[in-house]
């Protein structure tokens, strides 16, 4: 009787998270940077923190801008409150057990005091299957798109979740259309930019950000 083989962890095939490639067709997946597939596939358990550690590159802020992020500080600030360029800024990602999503860590320098930071929470849930929470209550519904550089997220709607109810907000209320792109640009390296616009004010806030890959803890 041939004695029944041990597994090693070498035979234990890697879990990779299907979530963010479930939100696109599979041609579109299959077009992204490898680099790009191998970041939104990690799987992040067991307490793993995933880390991105770069710098501030560009930074544009109205008025108008301003005035929106200062107000939203007292919802968490989580729009850029700073216009300092070529500052140190780390991106940490870490599982949600309690929504089952990622919490998303950003921390930005600057260069009077200390660091904004920001966090908010990605559930994969809503109208579109992919949701941003920043917090009281307030959450925002996203697409995603793709090409060969990297990922496309739109905002398509803000809500207010209160007592279990989920209400709309009215689009005169929200602060316009956000997009948040992740580009590969070299091997290991990548931009999150944010665009924030409004279909009256126009432009309100631009920020660009390189980062580098740093091994998961």
């Amino acid at each position: 009787m041939v004695p029944k083989r041990k597994h090693s962890e070498s035979d234990v095939l890697p879990v990779f998270d299907l979530r963010f490639r479930s939100l696109l067709p599979r041609r579109d997946w299959d077009i992204l940077p490898a680099a790009v597939i191998a970041r939104f596939s990690k799987r992040l358990a067991g307490g793993e923190t995933a880390m991105y550690t770069g710098r501030v590159t560009e930074i544009r802020t109205s008025r108008a801008g301003r005035v929106i992020a200062q107000l939203l500080r007292l919802i968490g600030a989580p729009l850029p409150i700073f216009d300092h360029v070529d500052v140190p800024s780390v991106v940490t990602v870490t599982e949600d057990a309690r929504s089952g999503g990622q919490v998303w860590t950003r921390l930005y320098a600057n260069r009077a005091g200390f660091p904004q930071v920001i966090h908010s929470a990605k559930r994969f849930s809503g109208p579109t299957g992919l949701e941003e929470y920043v917090g009281f209550g307030i959450s925002m519904a996203l697409t995603v798109t793709a090409n060969e550089k990297g990922l496309t997220f739109s905002s398509a709607g803000f809500a207010l979740s209160l007592g279990g109810y989920r209400m709309p907000i009215p689009r005169f209320l929200a602060p316009g259309q956000l997009t948040v792109t992740h580009m590969e640009t070299q091997s290991g390296r990548f931009t999150f930019d944010m665009k924030l616009t409004h279909p009256v004010l126009g432009e309100l806030i631009y920020q660009a950000a390189d980062y580098g890959d740093v091994a998961s803890w």
